[in-house]
């Protein structure tokens, strides 16, 4: 990351973008704005981003289909900005991929806080490996389709993940042989808002290996890193 971050500010409504590019502007941060979709995927073309603020009530492609296109298109960090009255926009938005949110009417003090946070959460993070681009990965036998969230055995036979169990699998295919801790893999995850305890993190691990270790009372997919979390030992294969 570049010692002045690079933010763009997406929101219909001119004084509010405006307004938040010269306070974010006079705290060191490099700003630009976007009014729509269109703006966005040009100025995410032009240059890197190190985060994008998305406001998601917008007439035409609103903030939830542009927070899913970031997700799937973009390793960038995306900070909602939601109605006192979204209370499932925002959910929804968590569950897409937004790394946090902030309820309008806002102080841009606080804003300011999470952006920095999760920029903070963002660099603390390992980088992924390329193959997490891929739509298709192989592993151990198993077959992975990132777009369907599907996993299949070697016979073909699907195995049903929840939202969480899909999620964590997907960190780990991201990041093979690294040791990654519960905090780390919280935010790999996107789950910090509704999962606030380490141990959901066991918990999630513990069902995941139930589903794709060939013993789960001894796992050789999934290991233990005492004092340190989780490591995946499996090497991905992109099939695309």
């Amino acid at each position: 990351m570049s010692e002045q971050p690079h933010l763009i500010v997406v929101d219909d409504h001119r004084d509010i973008r405006e307004t938040l590019a010269r306070y974010l502007g006079q705290h060191g941060y490099r700003v630009q704005t976007a009014a729509d979709g269109p703006a966005l995927r040009q100025l995410m073309r032009a240059a890197a981003v190190d985060l994008v603020v998305l406001d998601i009530m917008m007439p035409g492609e609103d903030g939830l289909s542009l927070c899913r296109w970031l997700r799937e298109s973009h390793a960038v960090p995306v900070i909602l900005l939601t109605a006192v009255a979204e209370d499932t926009d925002r959910i929804v938005g968590l569950e897409m991929g937004a790394d946090d949110y902030v309820t309008k009417p806002f102080n841009p003090r606080e804003l300011l806080a999470r952006i920095k946070a999760v920029l903070r959460r963002a660099q603390s993070l390992p980088p992924q490996r390329n193959t997490a681009a891929s739509r298709t990965l192989r592993f151990a036998g198993w077959t992975l389709d990132t777009a369907a969230q599907t996993l299949t055995d070697r016979a073909g036979a699907t195995t049903d993940l929840s939202t969480g169990e899909f999620r964590l699998l997907n960190a780990f295919l991201a990041h093979p042989g690294m040791t990654l801790s519960r905090d780390q893999l919280l935010d790999l995850t996107r789950g910090r808002d509704a999962e606030v305890y380490d141990r959901s993190i066991d918990n999630q691990v513990s069902r995941l290996r139930r589903k794709i270790e060939p013993d789960p009372s001894q796992p050789t997919l999934i290991k233990t890193v005492w004092g340190g979390g989780y490591a995946f030992t499996a090497q991905p294969e992109p099939l695309d």
